[in-house]
């Protein structure tokens, strides 16, 4: 079986040093580049299975890299690694391209579960057919292209969007606890990952600003419930 290669962008030597040997002791490949400037061609070379990639670069920092990566490849997984934590923060990493987002400092555990939950995710999703549409009022949600449709305008969607979405249709007009929705998209219901929710769900409210038939309406103290008229 071959190994799931890794681009791992950091350029904390220390650091990045005992990643690297971590995550090769557990039997990853790992590429491991310490200049931002150097790690579009790196990807474009060694094709990885994932990236895990620090936003504090050199040169090109992970915001810029990751847009860059998803042009070239819309659905490898992708990983941000920062000591950035506000809200905003969070935001524009997924905003950016990213499946995930790490606080500094981690352990070596979570970041091997966070890259295998990526993949199982990846994997699953390649198993849905092309002719895969849902009709969500005057939208159409492509899964397979993870692509939001409003007459002839595509809205891309980042992978953990669609995985939402599609989670709130499946449960339309019923109320679904936001405990569920925290362990099927991001694998556990932390504090920080409850505050990813958030930011999630605004953003999808935006979106279907243009169908007023369309709420997310949020049940206090219990979840959310998907409304389509």
């Amino acid at each position: 079986m071959d190994k799931v290669k890794i681009l791992y962008a950091e350029d904390e030597l220390a650091l990045g040093k005992i990643v690297k040997e971590s995550l090769e002791s557990r039997g990853f490949q790992i590429v491991w580049i310490t200049d931002g400037q150097s790690v579009l061609n790196a990807f474009k070379k060694e094709a990885p299975d994932v990236c895990v990639i620090d936003i504090m670069m050199p040169n090109k920092d992970g915001y810029f890299l990751a847009q860059a990566i998803r042009e070239l490849s819309p659905n490898v997984p992708l990983i941000f690694l920062s000591a950035k934590t506000q809200t905003e923060d969070v935001v524009k990493g997924f905003a950016t391209g990213a499946d995930d987002y790490m606080r500094k400092p981690f352990s070596i555990e979570e970041l091997i579960v966070r890259i295998n939950n990526v993949l199982r995710r990846k994997n699953e999703w390649e198993t849905i057919p092309d002719s895969a549409v849902v009709k969500i009022g005057i939208f159409e949600l492509n899964l397979k292209q993870q692509t939001l449709t409003l007459a002839d305008k595509n809205l891309k969607l980042s992978h953990r969007e669609t995985v939402l979405l599609k989670l709130l249709v499946e449960s339309k007009n019923n109320v679904i606890e936001r405990k569920s929705i925290l362990i099927s998209v991001w694998g556990d219901d932390s504090f920080f990952n409850s505050r990813n929710l958030d930011v999630y769900i605004n953003k999808l409210r935006n979106y279907f600003k243009a169908d007023p038939s369309i709420v997310i309406f949020t049940v206090k103290g219990v979840g959310y419930r998907f409304i389509v008229d």
